[in-house]
């Protein structure tokens, strides 16, 4: 078996085909996107290369035939935020076979160990932890758009090679076909805030592009500075480019502000699960598939949506305004019945109250996802991510007290 880092156009292209066929009698998996895929190692439309840097290798065996592929990157940002250098590795594939997955990892290991780091996070994505984070446990079944997919040994591999959970995450999912769609008393409680004085409510419009991209760039920053030194803030440009991009097939009504005194303090992000469509393409898109695509919306093919991004401003927190935001989602649900499934993921096992809430809606984890950590260097101690929280959080306390 022969490990090659990827520097031809060939060799690009058969790191986006080999899925393809490692999957092709898997009924559950769909192909991402081959333009979406390649944009991830692209420094023309991946900001993460402004403060980091990737490459990537595919694994051949004897004959020459593709039998792995394996990424690996630093994003400075990430890497200086944790207390050891951390690199990542993703976009691991391969076949049935420990050695062949022992010598991708070792590939991802020695290049992140030759720039420095000592901890090797995986898989995750070179960006955003929206897209291609985390190794599928439990739930196998058709992901949603963004959500990863993998084969089952993966696993093994990660834990018998070092690896070790960092943290759990979880997608739940509700039925929003029916006409209750969630429970009486949180409807009763979402009512009793949607009505209390100086609150409001708004859905996202594309004419109001920045005001809206501005909201959510306050509430966010404000929401998630507070979990650890590690969130990266939302980059107006990188939203503006992603609405962009998602124009075609995202639903406004999906996409909920709250205000209070015209204040925004919270909001909810859901978009039509796009992978509902683009697992009849096999990661075209050309222009017959363009107007297939166009027919797909029109026909409401994508009857489940995903929820992407949420925040509540620190302020706000524990008022029950997450539940007034589900109730105009409620009656969006009630109108377009073509709508019949709702998955709420990520959320970590370090934020237990957005785990509440998505069971206070009647939500049932459906998948489990695993962040995982190789320690590079072995003298240094392992950490749970919400154990490293708690203890940031100690420190944090104990300075204000002296």
């Amino acid at each position: 078996m022969r490990v090659q880092e990827i520097t031809r156009e060939k060799e690009k292209k058969e790191f986006i085909n080999f899925p393809k066929r490692l999957y092709r009698d898997d009924p559950y998996w769909v192909c991402p996107l081959d333009s979406e895929a390649e944009a991830v190692f692209d420094p023309g439309r991946n900001a993460a290369f402004g403060h980091g840097e990737a490459t990537r290798w595919l694994l051949y065996d004897d004959e020459g035939t593709t039998i792995g592929r394996v990424a690996a990157y630093i994003d400075e940002i990430r890497s200086k935020a944790n207390r050891q250098p951390t690199g990542g590795m993703g976009f691991f594939e391969v076949i049935e076979s420990r050695e062949a997955a022992f010598m991708l990892f070792d590939a991802a290991r020695e290049w992140l160990t030759a720039r420095g780091m000592k901890a090797m996070d995986g898989p995750v994505n070179f960006g955003d932890n929206d897209n291609h984070w985390g190794l599928l446990v439990d739930g196998f079944m058709q992901p949603g758009f963004g959500m990863p997919y993998n084969m089952k040994y993966y696993r093994q591999y990660f834990e018998e090679y070092g690896f070790r959970t960092y943290f759990e995450q979880y997608s739940y999912h509700r039925d929003v076909g029916s006409v209750a769609v969630f429970p009486e008393r949180f409807m009763k409680i979402a009512e009793w805030i949607s009505k209390k004085p100086g609150y409001s409510f708004r859905h996202f419009k594309s004419r109001e592009l920045d005001k809206f991209i501005s909201d959510m760039v306050e509430i966010y920053n404000a929401t998630w500075a507070v979990f650890k030194e590690d969130f990266t803030p939302l980059d107006p440009s990188r939203l503006r480019e992603s609405f962009s991009e998602a124009k075609a097939f995202l639903d406004e009504e999906l996409i909920w502000f709250a205000y209070y005194n015209d204040k925004p303090v919270a909001f909810f992000v859901l978009f039509p699960d796009l992978n509902q469509i683009i697992r009849h393409f096999n990661g075209r898109l050309t222009l017959w598939i363009k107007i297939r695509f166009l027919w797909y919306i029109l026909t409401h093919e994508m009857t489940r949506c995903r929820a992407l991004l949420a925040g509540v401003h620190p302020s706000y927190q524990n008022t029950g305004i997450e539940s007034a935001i589900f109730l105009q989602l409620f009656h969006v649900f009630r109108r377009k019945r073509y709508y019949k499934e709702l998955e709420l993921s990520w959320v970590g096992d370090f934020n237990p109250k957005m785990i509440s809430i998505y069971e206070a809606v009647g939500a049932h984890k459906a998948k489990t996802h695993l962040t995982m950590r190789y320690m590079i260097d072995d003298t240094v101690p392992f950490m749970m991510y919400k154990d490293e929280m708690e203890e940031t959080r100690a420190e944090r306390q104990a300075k204000v007290r002296e």
